[in-house]
C-alpha cells in the first residue's frame, strides 16, 4: 500500500519541478505574465518609435537577423535594412502618422517564442503625391523571441485591413 502512495507522491513532485509548464511544453498563464509584459513593452517601444518617426529606434525592436514584410509585400532582412527601409518613409509619407495598437493577442509557442497579433490603426499617412490617406486599419503578425529576459521581433508581416472603396 505504501509503494503506490510513494509513486503518486513522486509523480506529483516531478510534475511541479517544471513549475510553469504543462505536459505539452506550454507555459502556464501565471508564468507567462512576466513574458507578456516584456512583449507588450516591445510593442509600446515599437509604437513610440513609429510615432516619433525614428527609424533607428524603430529598428531596435527587431532582432539583428529579423525578417520584415510590409502591407505591400516588400521585405527587408536584418535590423540595418529595416532601418534603411523606414528612414525615407518616416521623412515623407509617414512623417505625420500616428499609430495606435488597438488589440493584442499573444500565444506562446515555447517559453521563449511567441506569436503576436496586434491590430492597428493609423492616421496622418500621405500618398506619394502628398494627399491625405483616410484612417487605415490593419494587423501586424509577429513572431517574437525572448533571450535573457529581453524580447525582440524576429518576423513581422503587416496586413492592411482598411476597407477598399
Amino acid at each position: 500500500m505504501r509503494l503506490p502512495f510513494l509513486a503518486c507522491a513522486l509523480i506529483v513532485a516531478l510534475s511541479t519541478v517544471g513549475g510553469a509548464q504543462t505536459a505539452g511544453g506550454q507555459t502556464t498563464p501565471a508564468a507567462n505574465a512576466k513574458e507578456e509584459e516584456g512583449i507588450r513593452k516591445v510593442l509600446a517601444d515599437f509604437t513610440g518609435a513609429w510615432n516619433s518617426h525614428d527609424a533607428k529606434a524603430f529598428s531596435m525592436d527587431f532582432a539583428e537577423d529579423a525578417d520584415f514584410t510590409n502591407v505591400r509585400g516588400v521585405s527587408a532582412q536584418g535590423r540595418t535594412e529595416i532601418e534603411k527601409f523606414h528612414a525615407p518613409r518616416f521623412a515623407t509619407i509617414f512623417k505625420d502618422t500616428h499609430l495606435t495598437i488597438t488589440d493584442i493577442k499573444i500565444r506562446f509557442i515555447k517559453p521563449d517564442v511567441a506569436e503576436v497579433d496586434a491590430r492597428w490603426e493609423m492616421t496622418g499617412s500621405k500618398t506619394p503625391d502628398g494627399k491625405e490617406v483616410p484612417l487605415r486599419k490593419g494587423l501586424l503578425d509577429f513572431v517574437m523571441t525572448g533571450e535573457g529576459g529581453a524580447w525582440s521581433i524576429t518576423v513581422m508581416h503587416n496586413t492592411d485591413l482598411t476597407p477598399q472603396s
